[in-house]
């Protein structure tokens, strides 16, 4: 049997956001609790959150200054798939640490401030992942953008922040020369 390079490409691609997905997951976290979520969009539901990306951006900036996000929206477009890893919020981490700014992580709640060990664990999972595509040669990207418009999705809205890596396996980095 014969495959040719777009099929196996395509089966890469699956592969290497499974094993990103199991690395965000075997990340070190603060106090070894786990609120670590991932999924892996392709397809319509990667379409969806591009069109989420570029009106967020709109919203936040206006028509005329939502170059950013516009461009990071055809980015997702473009790629084949899209990682989100999240974070579930999480106010009992390590009472009292002050490092969100806030005295204690009831106050941090309460003003809704986001425990900075979460972010934390968001970062070395998100870290995590990108180390496997960058090892496995797939181009990538970190977006906090669609991290935002994910939070804003009926799909995700449940208490997460959330980081968005889309994924491309093409003769030319999409990512590379971005304006």
């Amino acid at each position: 049997m014969i495959y040719n390079s777009t099929e196996m490409e395509k089966e890469a691609l699956f592969n290497i956001a499974a094993r990103m997905c199991a690395a965000a997951r075997t990340a070190p976290k603060a106090m070894g609790r786990d609120s670590i979520v991932t999924f892996v969009l392709t397809k319509t539901d990667k379409q969806r959150l591009a069109d989420k990306i570029e009106e967020t951006g709109i919203q936040i900036f206006g028509e005329e200054k939502a170059a950013w996000y516009k461009r990071d929206a055809a980015n997702v477009r473009d790629s084949q798939a899209v990682v989100l890893i999240g974070a579930k919020k999480d106010y009992r981490r390590i009472p009292h640490c002050g490092l969100c700014g806030f005295w204690d992580c009831h106050t941090c709640e309460e003003a809704g401030g986001v425990c900075a060990h979460l972010l934390v664990d968001l970062g070395i999972a998100v870290s995590s992942a990108v180390n496997v595509a960058a090892n496995d040669h797939v181009d990538n990207r970190i977006m906090w953008s669609a991290g935002k418009a994910a939070a804003e999705m009926e799909d995700f809205k449940d208490g997460f922040c959330w980081m968005g890596i889309p994924l491309s396996i093409t003769g030319k980095n999409i990512f590379f020369d971005r304006r």
